[in-house]
C-alpha cells in the first residue's frame, strides 16, 4: 500500500471537495496511490471525516489500516471511480508535513568514518555498538518538488539521501520485536544540511540546530509489505539514485546499514516512548566500497565526495549547492519508482 498527502487547493480541487476549513492544510489530505496506473484516490472529501490526513490515520492505525487496504484494493482493481485523480495533476506535500517528532541517526558507518577522517578526527570510540541519534526539526517538512530556500550560499548547502520510517506508538524500553512491528510506513528523505554551520553548532556542545533546516520527502510512503523481499532485516535492500543538475552522483545500496531500524528504535526508546507519527531517519546512505560514477565514487551527499577529495588531493574540489542547482533523489525497484522522486531546485 502506498500513501501520500496532497494539497487540495494547490491541486486545483474546488467545489464540494474543498469544504470549510480545508483550504488551511497543515497536514495535507490523505490519498491512496497507484503509481503504476498513475492515479490516486482521496480517502476523505471532508476535513471532519475520520481519517482526512495521514497523521489522523497513524493515530488510529488499528481501525484505519483495514479500511485503507480495502480502498487500495478497489483502486488497483479499477473499480473505484469516486474522488480518483491523475497523479500528474496532484500537488504532493511531504507524506507527513508535520510530525510529532523527527529523529535522525547515522547508521551507515562508512559515512561517519570518511567525513571524520577528512578533517583529521577519530570516529566515536563505540560507534559499532552505540548508534548516533539526534532530534531534528519535525514541522514544516518539505514536499518533493518544493524549492529549497537558500538565503546565504556561504552556509554550504548539501543534500543527504536517507531512508526513513514512520512509526506507530512504541513503548519505552521496546523489545526488538516491538520495534520492528512499530514501523508503519517507509519513506525517502532528503536531510538538508548547511555544512559550514556544523562546526558552530557542535562547538556549542548542544548539537545540530542551525545547520539542519527542514528536510524534504519523496511523495509516497509505503507499507513494508509493499516492498516484498526488498524490505528485510529492518533494512531497505535497494539502491538510492542521486543526481545533481541532471548528472549522476551516486547509486548507493541502502542495505549497508550497520544498525537496522529495529536496532535504532530499541536504542531510541531506552529512555522514552515514541508516539504514532514519529519519523526516524537512517542517516546518509553510504557504502564502504561505493560504485563509480563518471565523476568518481558514488555518493548520497556532497560532503562524502569532498571528503574523498580532501584525502586524495589535499583539498575539496566539489562545491556545495548554489541557487539554480537542481537535485533529484529516487529509489527504483526494477522499472518501478518506489517512493516517487524528490525533484527540487535551489532558490
Amino acid at each position: 500500500m502506498k500513501l501520500g498527502s496532497i494539497s487540495l487547493s494547490r491541486s486545483g480541487l474546488a467545489g464540494p471537495m474543498v469544504l470549510s476549513g480545508s483550504t488551511h492544510e497543515p497536514d495535507g489530505h490523505l490519498v491512496i496511490v497507484d503509481n503504476i496506473a498513475g492515479k490516486c484516490a482521496l480517502v476523505s472529501d471532508s476535513p471532519s471525516s475520520r481519517w482526512p490526513s495521514m497523521r489522523a490515520a497513524l493515530e488510529d492505525w488499528a481501525q484505519a489500516e483495514p479500511y485503507l487496504r480495502e480502498l487500495d484494493k478497489t483502486l488497483r482493481s479499477g473499480a473505484l471511480t469516486k474522488n480518483v485523480f491523475a497523479l500528474s495533476k496532484m500537488y504532493f506535500m511531504a507524506p507527513l508535513p508535520r510530525a510529532f517528532g523527527l529523529i535522525d541517526a547515522s547508521a551507515f558507518l562508512s559515512h561517519i568514518t570518511l567525513v571524520r577522517r577528512a578533517r583529521g578526527a577519530e570516529p566515536p570510540a563505540r560507534m559499532h555498538e552505540v548508534p548516533l541519534l539526534y532530534q531534528s526539526l519535525s514541522h514544516g517538512l518539505v514536499g518533493p518538488e518544493e524549492p529549497i530556500s537558500l538565503l546565504d550560499e556561504s552556509q554550504g548547502l548539501d543534500f543527504e539521501a536517507e531512508i526513513a520510517v514512520i512509526l506507530g506508538d512504541i513503548p519505552q524500553g521496546a523489545s526488538p520485536t516491538e520495534a520492528a512491528t512499530s514501523v508503519r510506513l517507509i519513506a525517502l528523505m532528503n536531510d538538508l544540511t548547511l555544512r559550514n554551520l556544523i562546526p558552530e553548532d557542535l562547538a556549542s556542545g548542544f548539537g545540530f540546530f542551525h545547520s539542519k533546516p527542514a528536510s524534504s520527502f519523496a511523495p509516497f510512503a509505503v507499507t513494508p509489505d509493499e516492498l516484498g523481499t526488498a524490505w528485510s532485516d529492518g533494512r531497505l535492500h535497494l539502491p538510492v539514485t542521486c543526481k545533481v543538475n541532471g548528472a549522476l552522483v551516486g547509486e548507493i545500496d541502502a542495505s549497508e546499514m550497520h544498525f537496522s531500524f529495529p536496532d535504532l528504535l530499541t536504542h531510541a526508546t531506552r529512555t522514552r516512548s515514541l508516539c504514532a507519527g514519529t519519523i526516524l531517519g537512517s542517516g546518509t546512505v553510504s557504502n564502504q566500497d561505493p560504485p563509480t560514477t563518471p565523476a568518481g565514487p558514488g555518493v548520497a551527499c556532497l560532503a562524502e565526495r569532498r571528503a574523498r577529495e580532501q584525502i586524495d588531493f589535499g583539498e575539496a574540489r566539489t562545491r556545495y549547492l548554489r541557487a539554480t542547482d537542481s537535485l533529484e533523489i529516487e529509489v527504483w525497484n526494477g522499472q518501478q519508482s518506489v517512493f516517487g522522486a524528490i525533484r527540487q531546485k535551489v532558490v
